[in-house]
């Protein structure tokens, strides 16, 4: 269960990666992150940030052209 949703729908690239990294810094390490989002790129561009941070992508899903992330929060 995540601790915050973050739904990004119908926003483009790179305003659902922006919104993901702003929401993030806000957060607690361990905290969950659900995000939502409706662009193709959030696909590529969520999981690659990821890879890069202290943060850790739990469990990705597509459905409908929706992409739902969940990610928890690094220290």
């Amino acid at each position: 269960m995540a601790d915050r949703t973050l739904d990004t729908s119908g926003l483009r690239c790179p305003m659902p990666l922006l919104k993901t990294k702003l929401e993030l810094n806000g957060m607690s390490p361990g905290d969950m992150l659900e995000v939502i989002a409706t662009d193709a790129g959030s696909a590529r561009d969520i999981p690659a940030f990821l890879e890069l941070s202290r943060h850790r992508l739990v469990n990705s899903t597509q459905t409908d052209g929706h992409f739902r992330f969940v990610i928890e929060c690094g220290g």
